[in-house]
């Protein structure tokens, strides 16, 4: 089985060690070709030894770090959709919001929404992101740029209201039925 493979490795390998030859054809064209023409004067062309490259290992590439020295990766972090002069209606107290981001999101980093100054929700590479039974009141929303677990940089705060309508107010109840006159 051996000889058999080292066999077909060498008839593998015998076309890159052929010989070219180089000869003028009848219009004067120079012609190079691996077999030489029958009835022409033909030259076997000596080439240089081919060029190597030895390969390389892999080399582990360290994540840039973006540091205060270098400024933020962002120009551009903020949120948007959220009013900012009246209260946000949301019955169920599910809303979205959006992110303005410049330039695009680099890969790697990941977007993660603060609500209160705490994380909400996962982090996500989307610039839509849900918020989902925010209880009534008055919010502070941010939204952070992850790599891994680490913070790249953060927008600044929004304080907005949500105003939940209850459902049991005596506001949202129907009307009583007027009598009826009597006969």
């Amino acid at each position: 089985m051996r000889l058999l493979t080292a066999c077909l490795l060498c008839a593998i390998a015998l076309p890159a060690a052929a010989q070219i030859y180089k000869y003028t054809d009848a219009n004067g064209n120079t012609v190079f070709t691996n077999q030489p023409p029958e009835g022409q004067a033909a030259q076997a062309v000596e080439l240089p030894p081919t060029n190597t490259v030895e390969s390389q290992p892999p080399g582990v590439v360290a994540p840039q770090e973006t540091t205060a020295a270098t400024g933020p990766a962002y120009q551009v972090l903020q949120l948007t959709d959220i009013p900012s002069d009246e209260a946000l209606r949301a019955n169920n107290g599910s809303f979205t919001v959006g992110v303005d981001i410049e330039p695009r999101l680099l890969p790697g980093h990941l977007l993660r929404l603060l609500l209160d100054g705490q994380p909400y929700g996962q982090a996500s590479n989307v610039t839509r992101l849900q918020l989902v039974n925010i209880d009534r009141g008055e919010h502070s929303l941010a939204v952070e740029v992850l790599s891994g677990e680490k913070q790249i940089q953060q927008s600044p705060a929004v304080t907005f209201t949500v105003q939940r309508v209850n459902t049991s107010s005596p506001a949202l109840r129907p009307p009583p039925p007027k009598p009826k006159p009597a006969p």
